[in-house]
């Protein structure tokens, strides 16, 4: 588990404002750029940190990508700091 990338991947409020219109369903990157104030660029930069992340999967389809949550990987961020608090006594 890449626990640090996925850390830095949530520490932006930009990344976190696009896993929370992701998790209603897919999205073109187009979509999701029109709901910001950023550059194309910017965008594609922070759909890069959470996809490094494997915060969010693409897919192909035609000439669009669209852009898809992964939940999975925060079920294995939980699970660790679940494990972090360690037996009671």
């Amino acid at each position: 588990m890449a626990i640090n990338e996925t850390l830095k991947a949530i520490s932006d409020p930009v990344r976190r404002d696009i896993l929370d219109m992701l998790k209603s369903g897919k999205r073109s990157a187009g979509e999701i750029a029109e709901k910001f104030d950023l550059t194309g660029a910017t965008v594609s930069y922070h759909l890069s940190k959470l996809k490094r992340a494997d915060l969010i999967v693409e897919q192909k389809h035609k000439n669009y990508i669209y852009y898809e949550f992964n939940a999975s990987v925060f079920e294995d961020v939980l699970t660790w700091i679940y494990n972090l608090g360690g037996e009671k006594k």
